[in-house]
């Protein structure tokens, strides 16, 4: 007996035949429409209402498929069956709509207790951000100086070496010049350095707007110095100039007793020492009134019992200085001083160790929020 032989791919598989339509007789019909109510009215959500829609009224549901067949029945079968099937899909739409419309409202109502807002209610604590203390008494000192009229300044950090030694009169061979003080920006051939005083932009200002100018220069600078308690390689300073007709170190003296004044609190004073800069003669060393100890403890660990603290430079802007910025000195007169910010800080809220200002710690910043 010959072998059958294997069928050939290349034949088409015939069509499966299509589902099977139910009959079309009103028992059926109704049997299905009673279904699909219940259906409806057991979904409890409308993601189940969705569901038994694809079961009862979807293309797969009894009721379309003996919608789809009705064309396949005899002529006089036609019309009964059409009417029978059509008022059985009318029925479950209108159940479906009615249903959902009870499910949206239930949904609408849950969402309002669920979403609810209790306005009165205490609200949760959160962190929020705080400006750093050097910024902050930044800021104040500036407020002292605009208090009195004086303007704020600003310039480049990464100065020109003219701008920051030659215009102030520093020699060549000054020690301030060298890298072991002073941080040099390559290439070389471009004499730039990162400032290492806002005094360039005391300079700038001069040669910009001429005299008469009273200038406040806060801002950042830079020296090779380590990092330890009492130093930091970047740090922040304010300066100040004054350049006017008959200025002298009277009011020096007094612009300096009220700055402090303003800033550590009544009754503090300052006192000059003489001192040697290159961009001021007669120049002094500046001490304020310990405010702690207010010179009436000798054991006092602020400032050593001596009853006052070392604070900065000051003196009357140095003739070449005046002529490298195109004023003439034997018509104008002026004085200038600086003082480190972070010195300030440490006398005015206590700061014990300078590094503390880098970590980046936010517990530390927060204690400086409120100025009291």
């Amino acid at each position: 007996m010959p072998s059958t032989p294997p069928p050939d791919e290349s034949t088409p598989t015939p069509p499966s035949a299509p589902d099977a339509a139910p009959a079309i007789t009103p028992e059926v019909v109704e049997e299905h429409v009673a279904a699909g109510l219940a259906a409806f009215e057991a979904a409890s959500t409308l993601e189940e209402l969705k569901t038994a829609r694809l079961a009862h009224l979807g293309d797969k549901a009894p009721i379309s498929l003996a919608n789809r067949s009705i064309g396949g029945l005899p002529p006089q079968e036609k019309a009964s069956a059409g009417k029978l099937v059509g008022m059985a899909k009318g029925r479950l739409s209108k159940a479906l709509a009615s249903r959902e419309e009870v499910l949206q409202a239930e949904r609408a109502e849950q969402i309002l207790v669920e979403e609810t807002v209790d306005v009165t209610a205490v609200p949760a604590r959160r962190s929020v951000g705080s400006r750093h203390p050097v910024e902050l008494i930044q800021q104040r000192m500036g407020e002292i100086f605009t208090g009195l009229g004086w303007e704020i300044g600003e310039g480049p950090e990464v100065e020109a070496e003219w701008f920051n030694f030659d215009a102030l009169n520093f020699d060549a061979d000054h020690p301030a010049r060298a890298e072991a003080d002073t941080f040099y920006v390559d290439p070389p051939e471009r004499h730039l350095v990162v400032r290492t005083h806002t005094s360039p932009v005391q300079a700038r200002s001069l040669l910009e707007r001429g005299a008469p100018l009273y200038v406040a220069v806060p801002g950042k600078v830079g020296r090779t110095d380590e990092i330890d308690a009492t130093h930091l390689p970047i740090f922040h300073q304010i300066e100040g100039l004054a350049v006017d007709k008959g200025l002298t170190m009277a009011h020096l003296r007094g612009t300096l007793d009220h700055f402090a004044k303003q800033l550590f609190g009544e009754g503090i004073t300052t006192r000059l020492r003489p001192n040697f800069f290159p961009f001021t003669e007669p120049s002094a060393e500046m001490d304020f009134l310990c405010p702690v100890c207010r010179c009436e403890d000798d054991a006092c660990r602020t400032c050593g019992g001596t009853g006052w603290i070392e604070w900065g430079g000051c003196g009357m802007v140095h003739p070449n200085v005046l002529r490298a910025c195109g004023v003439d000195p034997e018509v104008y007169s002026g004085f200038a001083f600086g003082m480190g910010v972070e010195r300030a800080l440490i006398f005015r809220n206590g700061v014990g160790d300078l590094r503390d200002l880098i970590e980046g710690d936010v517990r530390f910043n927060t204690n400086f929020t409120v100025e009291v």
